[in-house]
């Protein structure tokens, strides 16, 4: 268009030293409008009727306080999506985390009572169901199939604002994340898309409007760092809070602390690892007394593989550890040792 404009002025507006002047007709709006503009606007109209606000109240009676007395009602509002056209919302755990009331408020104005289904602190994620038929469900992608650099879209209620609507790349993938419980959380996706306070639980979608991410933490003192649980990870646990209501781990009772190998130790043991888990407490009747582990000994190995700290014991400690016995290598002294423990299913801490 500027050449076209520029060869009008080189030949037909300068003719016997007098200038011409030009009749520009401009496009209308929607050609402006650019395919990253198109985009956004498209994938923000599919997906936006489906992005519920939540507002949740606690009942702050016979909770630990302080010397100021708290109110007797906490409130706090979060985001979520409805993934399933019968009302199952996908959000946070720590958006509902001991909630006694979920208010669901839908982007037409309609409000329903939501039932907290289940929640997996560990994951950082949650189930409410609203009773009904018929809602708008969005669409789940795939999050192994998203790209550094590629668009994405938020939406979510930052601070009450209904449908707010951000939009960036993605920055990085395979993210680690720790969640309230202390587990990592892994293939975190990490984005520029602007979160706020409120778009906690609300989706992360691509261009085509199919959610890849679950909104869930910024890092406030940052610019443009924010992160989102891969939809692959919610798709897994939303089936197991839906069937169980819950997300069954073992575990096996003990404190510990990563802290490095002697390099002599690494050598005369041939260990595949250079750090380990310093045992510094162990629970009553936990299958890790039974097993005979002591206060002081470094663990290296669970079931014939190598453990390098906290985070890779977690990993193994699945639902399918559940009651299987299983070889403990420890360091003990100078001693290394191998012990039978048969991990038992994890229950909920007091303080979650």
């Amino acid at each position: 268009m500027a050449k076209k404009i520029l060869r009008l002025l080189s030949n037909d507006s300068v003719r016997g030293g007098e200038a011409r002047s030009l009749d520009v007709v401009h496009p209308p709006d929607d050609d402006l409008l650019d395919a990253y503009s198109r985009a956004v606007i498209n994938a923000a109209e599919k997906v936006s009727p489906s992005v519920v606000n939540l507002d949740v109240r606690t009942n702050s009676r016979g909770k630990q306080g302080t010397r100021y007395r708290l109110p007797e009602e906490l409130r706090g509002t979060g985001s979520g999506f409805i993934f399933t056209p019968d009302g199952f919302i996908l959000t946070n755990s720590h958006v509902v985390h001991h909630a006694d009331k979920i208010a669901v408020t839908l982007p037409d104005g309609r409000r329903f009572e939501g039932d907290l289904v289940g929640e997996d602190p560990d994951t950082d994620l949650a189930v409410v169901r609203i009773n009904g038929s018929n809602f708008l469900a969005t669409t789940l992608g795939d999050s192994e199939k998203i790209r550094v650099g590629q668009l994405v879209i938020a939406i979510g209620n930052p601070y009450g604002f209904q449908c707010t609507v951000t939009s960036g790349v993605v920055s990085a993938l395979g993210r680690s994340l720790r969640s309230i419980s202390g587990r990592l959380i892994d293939n975190i996706i990490q984005t520029d898309a602007a979160l706020n306070p409120g778009n906690s639980g609300g989706p992360l979608v691509t261009s085509h409007g199919d959610v890849v991410g679950v909104n869930t933490a910024m890092i406030l003192a940052a610019q443009g760092i924010c992160f989102a649980i891969g939809i692959n990870t919610a798709k897994f646990v939303a089936g197991r809070l839906i069937k169980e209501g819950k997300i069954r781990r073992s575990y096996i009772g003990l404190g510990g602390q990563n802290v490095p190998l002697l390099r002599r130790v690494v050598r005369f043991y041939r260990l595949p690892v250079e750090s380990g888990i310093l045992v510094v407490s162990i629970e009553e009747n936990s299958p890790a007394q039974r097993a005979g582990l002591s206060e002081g000994d470094i663990i290296v190995g669970f079931d014939n593989q190598p453990v390098t700290g906290i985070d890779d014991l977690h990993r193994m400690l699945t639902e399918e550890r559940v009651g299987v016995k299983t070889t403990l290598t420890v360091l003990r002294h100078t001693e290394k040792l191998s012990l039978s423990i048969v991990p038992e299913e994890s229950k909920p801490r007091e303080d979650e």
